[in-house]
């Protein structure tokens, strides 16, 4: 993109990564405001209120990687020989060791490269330059330069060339379920889908020939009321949601006493009541486990199960220890922590010490529950293998996390304040949006070596066979709104895509898992084939697919690695897309920019335009129903080359209302309607597993199709 006369607040926003200027979803040029650079700058600790304070920053920055001995962390990938710049007084000699994962020491030689010095804050500065060997394994390796008695260090990352897909996905397809796991309530659910109820959903799709289930995100919500119904906002992306966990498969429940049991039994029984509500009632549902929970919890563990947890909670580390300590003080002070004394919002301080001591047992409860959760949905991974799947369960990493949740308490320090995530305006939600979630500071991160990043794909990618990454986007540029201003007044922040996208594939290789990016919404052209180059699966939505602004692409043209689907969360099931509901409930809304005569033209025209091709193409009759219409879309995505196909469980049983509706909150009842038929009645999961139409939709996907 060229830029115009050039400003000096211009010049510090691109050296921090920041757009100045980009091109909207119709194609538009538009220039950032001043205001809106100026906040999202301050919002990266850099000073840019007057003339002098932006002259100073620019000046500095260029001077940046000067101050630092060592670059903040070095990503690269196997095979690659960087420099490594190193700067120290001028004239010092230097020896560079990096010290492998393995405990193996390498010392590094020096390469022939002569740098004028600098004089950087009065001192006479020089660089030295390192070579990073090409022989180095992948994993997580410290570079450590000594010169004169001193020391530094930074990390180095060595991550894959490619993620190569599973064995199963080399040679062949695969399809799967996609659900909100919340909404597929058993009888025997406590008012929410839980693990069991994945478990059971799972080994039943794999008796159908599906190969994998994904999920929505299962990251951890509030301890107390009112739980935050997206699972895209949750207080934690490293730890999971206890709502999810089946009480009764909890292991100590076998050694309660009669009594206790019954108590069990009692609060079950109210539960269960839950489940022929019109809403999901994610409160009920929380206190009547967590009343349950923490009888289970006073139950005394064998030995080997006590073994068991002490190891999950060392492996989990500090990290589990302050999203317990946060439960614990939520539990105590109530929400939110921002009003909790000054001395109580520094999870590293003295005084959460003290409380961490004073609240040792409600900690350890906290502790115990992640051991528990994570037990249920490792088990469920397990029983989808074991029935034949190749993949098992997929979970779902949200973009990021509430700002008033345990991640934003305990990583504050490399989250941004005063601006939020969003996205600008686009063609579905064309006011933009704005997610109300803290971003990761790129500078923060890198210091850390991506710590945090690190120990929150972990999590996730254990529990599961793949890990799809919503909004994947987000790795290459995240778009930052400042508070209290309209999703159209953001504007771009980079990221180092490199390092983030490395270190996704690094995780997933060793877990033997696979990543699909959800790309969807405005994506630079380069992006798509940068992922596909690193092994990383796309998104593609048949109602987005069009070769121009009506006619569908034809399946031959579709991308092969990538996941396919006829819908998505925040899209109406397939039947209710057919009848328009999109449009109708936007318009009640008042999302649509547009007259609502344009809006319905259009979208008559493209959905015309697709149901055409189907006749074309023989997978559809004249006089065909909308259960035929549906059936005869999924048939189209099999004629993909798409190596896996997502059959929505909405879609099963005739599903029409859409479960989340962006750009609105309590507007819409968002991640709170549960599973329900053409009619609007409840469906349960058996009666997903008896549904003449779920077994339909399922042979339609998984029969052998004729030739064209």
């Amino acid at each position: 993109m060229s830029h115009a006369a050039s400003s000096p607040l211009q010049d510090l926003a691109r050296s921090h990564g920041v757009a100045t200027e980009y091109w909207d979803w119709r194609g538009k040029h538009v220039r950032v405001s001043d205001e809106t650079i100026r906040t999202v700058l301050d919002a990266m600790g850099v000073e840019s209120g007057s003339q002098e304070q932006v002259e100073q920053a620019l000046a500095a920055s260029k001077d940046d990687a000067w101050r630092r001995v060592l670059p903040r962390v070095v990503v690269l990938r196997e095979g690659w020989t960087p420099w490594v710049a190193v700067h120290v007084p001028h004239g010092s000699a230097i020896t560079g060791v990096i010290h492998l994962e393995s405990g193996e020491e390498r010392k590094l030689a020096q390469a022939d490269h002569v740098v004028d010095p600098r004089k950087i804050d009065g001192v006479q500065t020089g660089e030295a330059t390192l070579e990073l060997p090409g022989d180095l394994p992948l994993g997580y390796h410290t570079l450590v330069v000594t010169f004169g008695e001193q020391e530094a260090s930074t990390s180095v990352i060595v991550t894959p060339e490619r993620l190569e897909l599973p064995a199963a996905l080399q040679t062949a397809r695969a399809w799967g379920l996609t659900t909100q796991l919340y909404s597929v309530r058993s009888d025997r659910s406590w008012g929410l889908g839980d693990a069991a109820d994945l478990a059971e959903l799972g080994t039943w799709a794999a008796r159908q020939g599906a190969d994998f289930v994904l999920v929505n995100p299962v990251h951890a919500a509030e301890p107390v009321p009112t739980m935050e119904p997206s699972p895209y906002l949750p207080t934690s992306r490293r730890f999971v949601n206890p709502m999810y966990i089946r009480v009764e498969e909890v292991p100590e429940v076998g050694y309660l006493s009669a009594a206790e049991h019954q108590m069990i039994e009692w609060h079950g029984d109210d539960a269960r009541r839950l489940n022929a509500l019109a809403d999901l009632d994610r409160d009920g549902t929380w206190e009547a486990k967590q009343a349950a929970l923490r009888m289970v919890f006073r139950q005394e563990r064998t030995h080997r199960r006590r073994r068991d947890f002490e190891e999950f909670c060392e492996r989990e580390g500090q990290g589990l220890v302050d999203y317990a300590t946060w439960c614990a003080l939520v539990i105590d002070r109530g929400l939110p922590w921002e009003t909790w004394p000054e001395e109580l919002r520094d999870p590293r301080g003295e005084a959460v010490a003290q409380e961490r001591e004073r609240l040792a047992e409600e900690v350890e409860f906290h502790c115990w529950l992640q051991w528990v959760v994570q037990s249920q949905l490792a088990d469920a991974q397990r029983e989808l293998k074991a029935a034949g799947m190749s993949l098992g369960v997929v979970h779902d990493l949200a973009v990021g996390v509430h700002p008033g949740g345990a991640d934003a308490w305990a990583l504050g320090d490399v989250l941004a304040l005063g601006v939020s995530v969003g996205a600008p305006p686009d063609d579905y939600n064309q006011r933009g949006q704005d997610w109300s979630q803290p971003p990761w500071r790129p500078d923060r991160l890198a210091e850390t070596g991506y710590a945090p990043y690190r120990d929150m794909l972990r999590t996730m990618i254990r529990l599961s066979g793949g890990l799809r990454v919503d909004h994947i986007l987000g790795l290459f540029r995240l778009w930052w709104v400042p508070k209290g201003r309209p999703a159209t007044e953001g504007t771009y922040v980079r990221y180092d895509h490199e390092a983030l996208v490395g270190i996704l594939a690094l995780e997933a290789h060793r877990a033997g898992a696979l990543v699909i990016g959800e790309d969807l919404g405005t994506v630079e052209d380069w992006v798509r084939d940068y992922l596909s180059d690193r092994g990383l699966l796309g998104t593609s939505i048949l109602w987005f697919e069009r070769k121009n602004d009506i006619e569908p692409k034809p399946p031959e043209a579709y991308r092969e690695l990538c996941l396919a689907s006829v819908t998505t969360h925040d899209l109406p099931p397939t039947a209710g897309y057919l009848d328009g509901e999109h449009i109708r409930v936007r318009n009640q809304l008042g999302l649509l920019t547009r007259p609502l005569e344009e809006e319905v033209a259009e979208d008559e025209a493209q959905r015309d335009a697709v149901l055409a091709e189907l006749r074309r193409r023989n997978l559809l009759a004249g006089d065909a129903s909308v259960e035929d219409e549906v059936a005869a879309l999924y048939r189209y995505l099999t004629w993909t080359p798409a190596k896996l196909i997502g059959v929505a469980v909405p879609d099963l049983v005739g599903d029409v209302r859409t479960i989340n509706q962006p750009g609105t909150d309590e507007e819409y009842p968002n991640w709170r309607l549960p599973l329900a038929g053409p009619d609007g009645e409840t469906v349960s999961l058996e009666g997903i597993m008896t549904s003449r139409r779920a077994k339909r939709l399922i042979r339609t996907v998984t029969q052998r199709l004729p030739e064209d």
